[in-house]
């Protein structure tokens, strides 16, 4: 039999991350051979914490820059990006989950390169080549550009609210169970399978768990922590061609909890306590999870994530409908008894 298999895959081609390091990314651009028009796509606050250097940065190395500030990632922003865009050489994403994601999947629909400045690390997602765009308050996982150069400046990080870093590391918590979902898919449905990816997330996801008891708010080494497990972490997805590594039960409940409940809880928060309770059906250690959610300043119930009893319910009856991916909760998902006995055994809500 003739062989024939063959993969593709994108990585960051450099990647600063600690203390001071955005006045690199002059330098970086030029390395890559970036020439002609930058666009920053940013927003308001985002702007005056980083945009505006970024900006000026840009311009000493004699780049023509215009700014575009933007505000939610659905279809409607990405519409406009993408229209302003196109007279663009290429784009600069700066700020949190949002910005980064229309940055790059307007990128992507583009085709031209992009670099990912995070002002937060609350998700994943500043080093992914996946991006999250809601439709009709819908949160759609999108093809997007991997970056092509990352700028994570631990002195900008550590200025957002340390809830946005507690979300980050609770974020790359579940590619604990991510992982197990991911393998039992592979030998259960013969999907596709990297070993490779798989030992980066879990990688990831340790990291994150053997430093907990440092990660605390107003302290720079947190913010470094956390950006490099985000980092390798997106690098997993890159690696496997799939948000696999890093999305799985925990990540399909969170979606359903935030069609369910919207503006309630940020991404990540939402998918640590997903983690919890996917932990528990994997027959994983979930309370040793929820400790270390609790210790680094992380939501474990209903209550802390701001949403009542039955909307945890009502996600967990239907996260499996939430995109087609095999998981520990299967084809069919939970029934609503199942859903509530889970939630209030490893203590979602209340007995």
């Amino acid at each position: 039999m003739e062989f024939d298999k063959a993969k593709w895959m994108q990585m960051p081609r450099e990647i600063y991350a600690g203390h001071d390091v955005l006045d690199n990314l002059g330098e970086m651009c030029l390395r890559f051979g970036l020439k002609g028009k930058a666009l920053v796509v940013t927003g308001n606050t985002t702007y005056k914490i980083a945009g505006e250097q970024v900006v000026k940065i840009l311009r000493r190395k004699k780049y023509e820059v215009s700014v575009v500030k933007t505000g939610i990632a659905d279809k409607k922003n990405l519409s406009e990006i993408k229209k302003i865009g196109k007279k663009f050489n290429f784009m600069v994403g700066v700020g949190g989950g949002s910005k980064i994601d229309l940055a790059k999947k307007a990128s992507y629909d583009l085709g031209v390169p992009f670099i990912s400045v995070p002002t937060t690390a609350s998700h994943d997602g500043i080093a992914s080549p996946r991006a999250s765009i809601k439709n009709n308050g819908t949160s759609m996982s999108m093809d997007a550009q991997e970056p092509l150069g990352i700028v994570a400046d631990t002195g900008i990080l550590i200025q957002s609210p340390y809830r946005y870093l507690a979300a980050g590391a609770a974020d790359v918590i579940g590619n604990i169970t991510a992982i197990r979902d991911w393998e039992l898919a592979h030998k259960l449905k013969n999907e596709d399978f990297s070993s490779t990816a798989y030992g980066l997330a879990k990688y990831a996801a340790e990291s994150i768990i053997d430093n907990a008891d440092s990660i605390k708010p107003n302290l720079e080494d947190s913010a470094w922590i956390i950006v490099k497990s985000v980092i390798v972490s997106g690098m997993a997805m890159s690696i496997a061609n799939s948000s696999r590594p890093a999305s799985g039960s925990e990540h399909l409940f969170a979606h359903a909890l935030e069609k369910r409940a919207p503006g309630k809880a940020l991404h990540g928060e939402m998918v640590g306590v997903g983690t919890i309770m996917m932990l528990y059906l994997h027959g994983g250690e979930w309370k040793e999870i929820r400790d270390i959610l609790r210790m680094i300043g992380a939501p474990t119930t209903a209550k802390e994530l701001g949403v009542e009893p039955e909307d945890i319910i009502w996600a967990l009856t239907h996260a499996h409908k939430m995109r087609k991916r095999y998981t520990i909760l299967g084809d069919r998902g939970l029934s609503e008894e199942a859903a509530e006995n889970l939630a209030k055994i490893t203590g979602v809500i209340g007995r």
